[in-house]
């Protein structure tokens, strides 16, 4: 499989944080994006990000812009699906995902993905971490991991099935995902969730806190 390209998802609307793009909050005296582009970049083979409204606000990354061609705001699957279509003009076969507001995501995202697909014939693949403590006594015994569908391996094949399923409403990622046999790819999750996002002011602090322990 080839090096996979990179989209970064900063199409939702951050309704927890009160609107904006949550993608330009700062810690460490650089935005959540800055933090996602220095972890992706060197793992992907080019990088794009997903994101609505005016692409002048993102001018200063220098990335290409890619808006949502589902309109509605249509989840995560909307951006994934941008990200296809831009990769299949690159001649790409498949891209990886990761969310604007997830700094501490791993390092070895993408090795870890594209392993756990060999053997696919089309390469789908999400990020899980265990549930430990009151999670998993609340999945009452029943799945043991946490899926994270912003985090995944994506094949630029399936991209027209894709838009099918999302103009018939679908929405929910893992529904697609398993409906075409996706695999999961387990991370650890200790010290703690490196999937961890910044929903609300509380998060944008602990990532702050977070960022001067690690």
């Amino acid at each position: 499989m080839n090096t996979p390209l990179g989209v970064i998802l900063a199409g939702g609307l951050a309704t927890r944080m009160g609107g904006g793009d949550k993608g330009l909050l700062q810690i460490g005296g650089q935005s959540l994006l800055s933090h996602v582009i220095d972890r992706f970049g060197p793992q992907v083979d080019g990088l794009a990000l997903n994101a609505n409204g005016d692409p002048e606000r993102f001018a200063d990354l220098n990335l290409p812009v890619l808006p949502d061609t589902i309109e509605g705001f249509a989840g995560p699957l909307a951006g994934v699906l941008a990200g296809l279509d831009w990769a299949a003009k690159q001649g790409a076969d498949s891209i990886v995902t990761a969310a604007a507001d997830t700094p501490f995501f791993p390092r070895d995202l993408v090795a870890r993905l594209t392993d756990a697909a060999q053997g696919q014939t089309h390469p789908l693949v999400l990020a899980t971490t265990p549930r430990t403590g009151d999670e998993a006594l609340k999945s009452g015994g029943g799945k043991r991991v946490n899926r994270h569908p912003t985090f995944g391996l994506w094949p630029v094949a399936l991209r027209d099935d894709l838009r099918v399923a999302l103009n018939d409403g679908l929405r929910k990622v893992v529904l697609w995902t398993d409906k075409h046999d996706g695999r999961e790819a387990l991370f650890p999750a200790e010290p703690f969730d490196p999937f961890f996002n910044v929903n609300t002011p509380d998060d944008l602090a602990r990532a702050q806190m977070l960022l001067e322990q690690a």
